[in-house]
């Protein structure tokens, strides 16, 4: 019979937790408070202009021009949204503006979309030298491209036309590369599924792809729709009379003078610009968001 040692149980090693020192706290504290501080004189930076736009456009020409500056408007008044809709006839510009953005954001939807999907998911003949061209196009400044695109309209006899204020801007680069590079993303093993099923490349595109592509789509209406109610430039020299002007071209022309600017007219005007601006983001803001994370915008 052989005796057996039982070798003794070694202690577990126990885990001791250590108060964190109240100075290593405070400073953790400290720095939160930096950030925030720092956080919230930059979001009052960037809305204190809006506030401004905003009260006064309730003040008259004389409290606008008063010194000392006046915050809060002392004798608020409507005249200067009044005038707009009773003497300028902003719903005329504003459905211009509408109508615009609205054809445009929808051209680029479509046709971003067709050709990010083609640059993603489809093998073809000079595929990247036409990614690259994008690309190079997407770093050209638009005042390079102004002139040529005025004579070009021009010959056309489109000039103080509706589709001269269209036309031009249907597809953009941004919204290729944006479709794009969403596109890349979705599995081929789907699309593949799709074309073994008998299904054309039209319906993967409609069916597919397009199911998929929400965050994108969203994010490239919110920037077309951006660009293009807030474009002064070109509809300035497109449009050459009162019934094709723009929000942007109206506020421009009736709210400055020659000699003097009406500057609550300005204000008024200013306010009514962004407004739909600002609850289009508002509206889509969620969907802006993961389009920017998904597709690498920075």
């Amino acid at each position: 019979m052989t005796d057996t040692k039982t070798a003794p149980l070694r202690d577990r090693p126990t885990t001791r937790t250590f108060a964190t020192p109240r100075s290593g706290r405070y400073s953790a504290w400290k720095r939160q408070g930096w950030v925030y501080a720092a956080l919230v004189l930059a979001g009052a930076g960037t809305v204190l202009p809006f506030v401004w736009m905003l009260l006064g456009s309730f003040k008259t020409q004389g409290e606008l021009l008063r010194r000392p500056v006046t915050w809060w408007p002392q004798d608020p008044t409507l005249d200067n949204y009044v005038r707009w809709f009773t003497e300028l006839h902003i719903d005329l510009f504003f459905m211009n503006s509408l109508l615009v953005a609205v054809v445009t954001v929808l051209g680029n939807l479509l046709f971003c979309s067709m050709v990010g999907y083609a640059l993603a998911k489809m093998d073809f003949a000079g595929k990247r030298v036409l990614f690259l061209l994008v690309m190079v196009t997407l770093m050209v400044p638009g005042v390079v491209t102004f002139v040529p695109l005025f004579v070009m309209v021009s010959k056309l006899g489109l000039v103080n036309t509706y589709p001269a204020l269209i036309l031009p801007f249907l597809v953009s680069p941004l919204g290729v590369f944006l479709m794009r590079q969403f596109m890349m993303g979705i599995p081929d093993s789907l699309i593949e599924a799709a074309r073994i099923d008998g299904a054309g490349e039209l319906r993967t595109f409609t069916r597919i792809v397009m199911p998929l592509c929400g965050p994108p789509l969203a994010t490239l209406g919110i920037l077309t729709f951006l660009g293009s109610w807030n474009n002064f430039l070109w509809p300035l020299v497109a449009a050459q009379s009162e019934e094709k002007y723009t929000l942007p071209v109206a506020l421009s022309l009736y709210s400055t003078g020659q000699n003097a600017t009406d500057y609550g007219l300005l204000l008024a005007g200013a306010v009514l610009v962004i407004a739909p601006i600002v609850a289009l983001f508002i509206a889509l803001q969620r969907f802006f968001i993961q389009g920017v994370a998904a597709t690498g915008i920075k």
